[in-house]
């Protein structure tokens, strides 16, 4: 059903059937990870050359969570590059936010209309790319409408992750819900990941919270193991939510600009700590939190990660 359905040899009614079916009946993680893999080879892949695709993360959300902060992931992914680790970063325009991870990297100044060679080229210069989802997904064009039709999600809300054209075998992945964790940590060991943090937080953030725990799943070495953390466990403060609250694009660009040139202090700052500290764990770079916190604030206090940012946008701008 998934191959006529990437395929478009359904009708629009046999495919909304089929997707509201799942949902009502609750999509399993053999579902979900078959679903990915197919779309996955209906994407536009980037030529990335082996030895460098081992080495990627995904710094990614579900998105869904209505929680109104800013673009903590992005933020994150951006940080990222300052310390040594390469982001193939997979992302869209806002859906159900007023600011997805598309419109807050092209309010910073990043282009983001690059070819796939020219993405491959930005990632080997600065260790970040972004991969916007609308260009390497042609396929969706002939199931966005059928989705709009449906008034809950569906299983698409959760493949968008799983499907980065870049082949990531790394991930930091946050769901809008707990119950979706042991799901997708299952999926994407069976497509293949080597290391991977998959997060719920309890106040229904597809992010680690810095107001409430965070239930995780980790995936290594084949094994997947749950546990939860708390903003304590990382040395870290707990703030109320409201206080990491973003805006518009624009107004996120500019919360995410003061973190890494290191002018944000507070909640904002260290919400992106905490999850910064979970990549890097994902990432295989570090093996606590608090290792994580340090090596992050470091990098914001030093201004390599201002520095970062500022190469970022200028190499993008001369690949076009």
């Amino acid at each position: 059903m998934f191959k006529k359905l990437f395929a478009n040899e359904l009708t629009k009614e046999e495919a909304k059937q089929f997707l509201i079916q799942l949902y009502e009946k609750g999509e399993s993680a053999k579902e979900i990870a078959q679903a990915a893999k197919i779309m996955r080879d209906h994407s536009i892949k980037l030529p990335i050359p082996k030895e460098l695709q081992d080495r990627l993360i995904d710094v990614v959300g579900t998105g869904g969570d209505r929680s109104g902060t800013f673009n903590i992931s992005t933020t994150v992914a951006l940080l990222l590059p300052a310390l040594g680790c390469y982001v193939a970063k997979h992302g869209n325009r806002s859906v159900t936010s007023k600011s997805g991870s598309a419109d807050m990297l092209e309010a910073l100044g990043i282009e983001l209309n690059l070819t796939p060679s020219q993405q491959v080229k930005l990632l080997e210069k600065t260790g970040f790319c972004f991969i916007f989802a609308k260009n390497h997904h042609p396929v969706m064009k002939h199931i966005m409408p059928i989705r709009k039709e449906i008034p809950h999600r569906t299983i698409f809300n959760l493949l968008g992750p799983l499907t980065n054209p870049a082949g990531a075998k790394k991930y930091l992945l946050g769901v809008f819900d707990k119950e979706f964790v042991p799901k997708m940590a299952k999926a994407l060991k069976e497509l293949g990941a080597k290391r991977a943090i998959v997060l719920s937080s309890e106040d229904r953030m597809d992010e680690a919270s810095i107001s409430a725990p965070t239930f995780l799943a980790k995936l290594e070495d084949g094994e997947i193991t749950y546990f939860t953390i708390t903003p304590k466990d990382a040395n870290l403060h707990t703030y109320p939510k409201e206080e990491i609250l973003g805006g518009d694009a624009v107004v996120n660009a500019s919360i995410t600009k003061k973190i890494l040139e290191g002018e944000e202090k507070g909640a904002k700052l260290e919400v992106v700590l905490l999850n910064t500290a979970l990549a890097l764990m994902a990432n295989g770079t570090t093996q606590s939190l608090q290792e994580g916190v340090e090596v992050a604030r470091e990098a914001i206090e030093s201004k390599k990660a201002k520095r970062k940012l500022e190469e970022i946008i200028e190499v993008s701008k001369e690949l076009v």
